[in-house]
């Protein structure tokens, strides 16, 4: 009778909802549930709502406590401490008579609002009694006062509770492995098992902007969300209310369906303009004004974009002047400035309403979680640049991916620097933010070197996302303490060289976490986390992508990586069809992307690529990588740039030519650094330049690294 009028009760006060009873039946008798600890009331949850007669193992410093021992009553206790051998032991025996008993495998109640660290000893006992693994999670009571996310989250008297019971499954351990080493390979499999339960139950099938809605839910409409160089600082309710009214100027301008092409800096009214945009349908096309005069019309003719938004004042500052009027020959460009000023009285008070009003309004089921979100152009790096076409369902989930493996919360200050045209500064930089509840500084260039380590500081930034080039630059320039608020620096889209790496740990404290992805993937693959890292890899996978490595020939140890998941983009823009979106594939198949990068993959799942499949050189049937031979010149000079490409060679079939602005750079230098190389593996050519082409995202431009060697 109790334990009926508790969960009564509990319906009526938190809206408890259950799902998927059928799985718990399915698992069997002698059962493993593990399951989140989110709060005090996780215990009384699973003991109210859980059918059958099931057991807690409880840390026993916990169950002792005396105002949770009426609530244990209500079911067995079995007390344990998961660090203690002897208390594991009893627990695998205690499993072995067929019982259902649950066990929080973090030991602790999360104090992060994520995953904290995932005890082996919990793996062990699953592998040991060959129970099923049952894996629960509850969400919701993270935001109650019960639990430990006092001053970190919004805290409710009454949030909605949801108990998510997922498809049972098993640890299975190479029968080889004994010892502590199956004890640790048990404990990973299990963080993996807890990891994937944490994306399954997330809400990524969803727009952005329903994403942004449910952020205001949690976080509240004053939560301080985004701020830029005009220092002004929006809520969540600024942010909605004048994306509304931007997004309803902008609909009787352009159609429904259309690509539209923004051509502006990052900034809050930029984020305004693509939220805008997609709240009634349209997909912002993000233009990349690093490639020039030439480059954005050709962005516009593959996208078939005849719109573009853009601004006086950021065409006048960012001296575009040339390239504003060669687009305004092949579109229409509206100014920012016009669309303001008609923008009247009425339609910001309509704004408001709605924005006020968006449960009675906004109908998720109306848009489409796949339907396009974005267009983002490929950097070109070795070929004709491309339109990438991304979801709202591919950002929302490479997102949920990333947060089921790194934890942030509403104290957190996100420094976004890197341009929007970029994958990396569009989903990470600045969707991620609005949709978690950190507040987001833009910044309109990554090119400041000595500017922005002083908006760190003076901002308390806790997180960074950015490449190697910039890191580097900004070591140099910075005091020791602008970066001290730091809680992740995170690496991506080029190789994070040893010495950017050493230098940040030895003058900042901090460790740079390295990741892996590409425009095409939304973009992360795979990161470095706080709990699974290892230097000189881009970490593993995210949760949910399966991948398959691709035999090349001449190498043993690593494969052409391509991979499948709910982050894959959409399809391409191509030139030679332009507005036709070509849906991926590869060789295995429909939906699969080829990454075009060798890689290898240890037995722990962290990855390290060897380089791209377009970056090795065929001399003499050897396959020698282009990466390789810039490390070594990055070993003998590491304060210099480097570049290395292949040119066709009448005897061996290629040659490799290192392009170098290390003044006096002989292939002896190389030599002496590099013990026991091939001479196979050093370049041809030495060529030294003043300076090294690259890209606005700081990546090396290879077509002009090579038009610099030929001449063409």
């Amino acid at each position: 009778m109790l334990k009926i009028f508790l969960r009564w009760l509990l319906i009526l006060l938190y809206k408890v909802e259950v799902t998927g009873l059928d799985n718990y039946t399915k698992a069997g008798k002698r059962v493993l549930i593990i399951t989140n600890h989110t709060s005090f009331l996780d215990p009384l949850l699973l003991g109210v709502f859980l059918p059958d007669d099931i057991t807690f193992a409880i840390n026993t410093q916990v169950s002792q406590r005396w105002w949770l021992k009426p609530f244990l009553r209500l079911s067995k206790v079995f007390p344990m401490d998961p660090t203690h051998p002897l208390s594991l032991k009893d627990l695998i025996h205690y499993l072995e008579n067929d019982t259902k008993t649950v066990i929080f495998p973090e030991g602790r109640i999360t104090v992060t609002g994520s995953l904290m660290k995932i005890y082996d000893g919990t793996g062990m006992v699953a592998d040991k009694s060959n129970a099923t693994i049952l894996p629960v999670r509850i969400s919701g009571a993270q935001y109650t006062h019960f639990s430990k996310l006092h001053r970190i989250v919004r805290l409710r008297l009454f949030p909605k509770i949801t108990i998510q019971i997922l498809p049972p499954t098993h640890i299975s351990a190479p029968k080889n492995l004994r010892g502590k080493v199956r004890r640790t390979y048990c404990g990973h499999l299990l963080a993996d098992i807890m990891t994937n339960m944490m994306f399954a139950t997330a809400t990524y099938r969803q727009t952005i902007f329903a994403s942004l809605l449910e952020a205001r839910k949690v976080h509240g409409g004053q939560h301080k969300i985004a701020e830029d160089l005009d220092r002004s600082l929006l809520s969540y309710d600024d942010l909605i209310t004048r994306s509304i009214a931007i997004g309803h100027a902008l609909k009787n301008i352009t159609a429904t369906g259309a690509n539209v092409g923004v051509f502006l800096p990052n900034s809050s009214k930029t984020l305004m303009t693509v939220l805008g945009l997609q709240l009634h349908g349209r997909v912002p096309a993000m233009l990349n004004y690093s490639m020039g005069s030439e480059g954005m019309p050709s962005a516009c003719k593959i996208a078939q974009v005849n719109t573009v938004l853009t601004s006086r004042r950021f065409i006048e500052l960012g001296n575009f002047s040339e390239e504003a009027d060669r687009l305004s020959k092949q579109c229409t460009l509206v100014y920012l400035e016009d669309l303001a000023k008609n923008i009247g009285a009425l339609d910001k008070l309509s704004a408001l309403i709605k924005s006020r009003t968006t449960a009675f309004w906004y109908k998720d089921k109306q848009f489409n979680p796949d339907s396009p979100a974005v267009v983002l152009f490929t950097s070109g790096s070795e070929g004709t640049p491309k339109g990438v076409v991304l979801s709202h369902a591919n950002i929302i989930g490479n997102l949920k991916q990333l947060e089921a493996c790194i934890s942030f919360n509403a104290k957190d200050i996100v420094l976004n620097f890197l341009p929007m045209f970029h994958s990396f500064g569009f989903t990470v930089g600045t969707v991620l933010p609005i949709i978690s509840g950190m507040k987001t500084f833009f910044y309109p260039t990554p090119l400041h070197y000595s500017v922005i380590p002083e908006i760190a500081y003076e901002i308390h930034a806790t997180i960074m996302f950015g490449t190697n080039t910039f890191f580097a630059a900004y070591a140099k320039q910075a005091h020791p303490y602008d970066f001290y608020n730091m809680r992740y620096v995170v690496a991506g889209a080029e190789k994070l060289q040893e010495n950017t790496r050493k230098i940040w740990a030895e003058k900042f404290g901090i460790r740079i976490l390295e990741g892996y992805g590409a425009s095409e993937t939304s973009p992360i693959i795979s990161v470095n986390t706080p709990v699974y890292y290892k230097s000189g890899t881009v970490g593993r996978f995210m949760p949910f992508i399966e991948h398959k490595l691709e035999p090349v020939p001449g190498i043993d140890d690593a494969g052409q990586l391509h991979v499948k998941g709910p982050n894959i983009m959409l399809g391409y823009l191509l030139a030679d069809n332009p507005g036709k979106l070509v849906p991926p594939e590869s060789v295995y198949g429909k939906s699969w992307y080829d990454t075009g990068d060798i890689v290898n993959v240890d037995d722990d799942g962290f990855i390290s690529i060897r380089g791209r499949s377009k970056r090795f050189a065929k001399i003499g049937g050897e396959m020698i990588s282009l990466t390789v031979v810039e490390q070594l010149a990055i070993n003998a000079w590491p304060l210099s740039h480097h570049a290395a490409i292949s040119l066709p060679d009448a005897k061996k079939g290629e040659q490799i030519i290192l392009v170098t602005t290390q003044k006096q750079a002989t292939i002896n230098d190389l030599l002496a650094v590099s013990p026991g190389i091939t001479n196979i593996s050093l370049p041809k050519k030495i060529l030294i330049v003043d300076e090294i082409p690259v890209m606005a995202t700081g990546k090396v431009n290879y077509p002009a690294v090579t038009a610099l060697v030929t001449g063409k």
